[in-house]
């Protein structure tokens, strides 16, 4: 059986409320569905604001999901106002984003800025997904995922093929030496067997289909009964 990990971004979406009835329901839709996720990482990235609350709730319902940050400072703590540093994170997360397209998009982060942000992120202890949109994209060797994210495919609605992007990974993959790569953008519970099936796509990285948690339930058991 492959070992898949899942990674659903919520991106800016949620209150806090409204992320604990989501936990909530997954944890019930588990419990009924008996899912075996040995072997799986399932993570979800959420708002700053929610890692500690989410934490706790995660803790008490005994779900085995992993959360993480969706961005972390290139800077260590001290005089940086409006930025939260990779110790700060470590205290309630695992993981951390870091690249993500809207990242670069809206934020202007450039390489050495995320290169930046990789080397706090590992000082700490956290786990790394780096987000690339091509297989020419520098990426530190340090990373322990790598997201290809095809820029056109982000929130569109419109997917790579599973061959395609089984080819850009390979090579993403040959390049910087990273051992684990998925696919990201616009990835549903329709369409992720697709995906995984492919023999160097490690798991997927889905925004909108992770918003709903039934949706989310129905992506992680499509993935993971196609990868046996």
């Amino acid at each position: 059986m492959k070992d898949i990990t899942i990674a659903g971004n919520w991106k800016s979406n949620k209150t806090v409320g409204e992320a604990k009835t989501w936990f909530g329901d997954f944890s019930r839709m588990y419990e009924e569905k008996k899912l075996d996720l040995r072997g799986s990482t399932i993570l979800i990235f959420v708002p700053y604001t929610h890692l500690y609350p989410l934490r706790e709730q995660i803790e008490s319902l005994h779900i085995p999901i992993s959360l993480g940050a969706q961005s972390v400072s290139p800077y260590p703590d001290g005089a940086y106002t409006g930025q939260i540093s990779a110790r700060m994170i470590k205290e309630m997360a695992d993981w951390v984003i870091i690249g993500h397209s809207e990242r670069r998009k809206y934020f202007h982060e450039t390489d050495e800025d995320l290169k930046r942000s990789v080397e706090k992120a590992k000082e700490e202890g956290l786990s790394v997904i780096y987000c690339v949109s091509d297989a020419h994209m520098p990426v530190p060797h340090t990373v322990d995922v790598v997201a290809y994210e095809p820029l056109w495919a982000i929130g569109t609605g419109k997917t790579d093929t599973p061959e395609n992007a089984d080819s850009v990974i390979a090579k993403i993959m040959q390049v910087s030496g990273i051992g684990k790569a998925i696919y990201g953008g616009s990835v549903t519970d329709a369409n992720v067997a697709s995906f995984v099936a492919q023999p160097s796509i490690d798991g997927v990285l889905p925004g909108g289909a992770s918003l709903d948690a039934s949706t989310f339930f129905s992506l992680i058991f499509n993935s993971i009964t196609s990868s046996v």
